[in-house]
């Protein structure tokens, strides 16, 4: 790229490089359904919220800048959780490596309440499971430098029906979360008095914001009345999905479901379609690497390693056994190139630009003027897929360097116009592209 220079209106000079790299940011995010990006979407990239206008929003915790990376219990432990167990997976966390890539949220979901309310009215850990209590748990998991998560419901009961939900106690839960020093909060919708989410939600968000503590608030109400098109205001993100299972099938019909709901996704609010499998067993390794590449391009929260069911740029929540993960789940979960583009500061979700019967072309804009890639074969038979600068956002004439994400490499060679990569069923092929003239 030439540096050349020419002045401004006012007379200053101003380099041609930075022109073409500012006419470049312009082509990818215009027009907008290049990249799914709305003009709401392209005026926020562009002027930045302000004060007053964040202050609008009934839950401002200032959590949630990136999407929340950690561990959740419920996919692989279920109801048989306890708090040797949190304990070990916090010390997992600390000795495999995994809490310096981010994972540092440790979240325990259903069932670790007793069913009835103590005679104050409070939420009381079950005894036979958690007899030293939350708050001791808690002070345990911070001082591994890490964050405690747990789990309630918008209802009468839980969705295990084993203990109290906070329907009509949300101000006193809320106040004995932050006594207890909890950092996030899933919330569930079972069992509830039939009103809608959109009454319900917005009390224990009031309600955590008087508790005094930052917790990140997890909407879990199923996607049932597309949360992501209210969930801003109320949580730090929503779920737009029923449960996932640990099938191929099950997570591209989440991934199918998060996407369309792409625009309303930003720092401090995420699309949430349900926890990673990655580590559970039904997945193949190629399905679980595409698994993890949708998730992180998605900007959905990272939360559910090896216990299994994460609640989704998408949290990163893992849900196997941490404490018992093997060698192939870390290559995955552990992809420091992979990770970075979930935790981008951006804080644009991917979306499917092109599709080709089985094929797929997901792609977003990073931070430094660079475009995430995932080329995706839900096909049987191993094929070429080729990539053109047009539907990605990228100049056309552009002269691109393509990092591969799951080679950990740069490729040699220099790439105008467009990328083709082979890719095999079931399996995909990730890039970070870098306009360099």
């Amino acid at each position: 790229m030439l540096n050349m220079r020419k002045k401004d209106a006012d007379g200053a000079v101003v380099p041609t490089t930075t022109i073409v790299m500012a006419l470049m940011l312009c082509s990818f995010i215009s027009p907008p359904m290049l990249m799914g990006v709305s003009a709401s979407q392209r005026t926020r990239m562009m002027v930045p919220e302000t004060q007053e206008q964040h202050r609008r929003n009934l839950l401002a915790n200032g959590l949630g800048v990136t999407p929340p990376m950690g561990w959740n219990s419920w996919n692989h432990f279920n109801c048989k959780i306890d708090e040797k167990i949190i304990k070990a997976t916090a010390d997992a966390l600390i000795s495999t490596g995994l809490s310096k890539l981010g994972y540092t949220y440790i979240n325990i979901d259903d069932c670790w309440a007793e069913i009835a309310r103590d005679d104050k009215g409070n939420l009381a850990p079950k005894k036979s499971t958690f007899p030293s209590g939350i708050k001791s748990l808690a002070d345990y998991v911070h001082s591994k430098g890490l964050k405690l998560g747990i789990y309630s419901d918008a209802g009468y009961f839980t969705c295990s029906k084993t203990m109290p939900g906070s329907l009509g106690h949300e101000e006193q839960d809320a106040n004995t979360f932050a006594a207890w020093g909890i950092d996030y909060l899933k919330y569930d919708n079972c069992n509830n008095d039939g009103s809608k989410p959109t009454v319900r939600y917005p009390v224990m968000t009031r309600a955590l914001m008087k508790a005094g503590r930052p917790i990140f608030f997890s909407l879990c109400e199923w996607g049932d009345m597309h949360p992501a098109l209210w969930g801003a205001k109320v949580g730090n993100s929503w779920r737009t999905t029923n449960d996932i299972s640990d099938t191929w099938e099950s997570m591209v019909s989440r991934a199918d479901m998060n996407e369309v709901y792409a625009e309303y996704a930003r720092p401090g609010g995420w699309n949430d379609p349900d926890m990673l499998e990655v580590g559970n067993g039904g997945m193949t390794k190629d399905e679980y690497v595409v698994h993890f590449s949708i998730w992180a391009i998605s900007k959905f929260k990272v939360i559910g390693l090896v216990t299994h069911k994460p609640c989704c740029r998408l949290p990163f929540f893992f849900g196997c056994d941490v404490r018992n993960i093997t060698k192939e789940t870390m290559e995955i979960v552990a992809n420091k190139e992979v990770i970075s583009v979930n935790q981008d500061p951006l804080g644009v979700q991917a979306k499917k630009v092109r599709m080709e019967g089985d094929l797929e072309f997901w792609a977003g804009p990073l931070s430094g003027y660079r475009v995430a890639l995932l080329l995706v074969n839900r096909g049987a038979l191993r094929t070429s897929i080729t990539a053109n600068w047009d539907d990605v956002g990228i100049p056309t004439n552009s002269v691109v360097e393509a990092r591969d994400l799951w080679e950990h490499k740069t490729l040699k060679a220099r790439f105008v116009g467009n990328l083709t990569a082979t890719v095999g069923s079931h399996a995909c092929k990730m890039y970070v592209l870098k306009p360099v003239s």
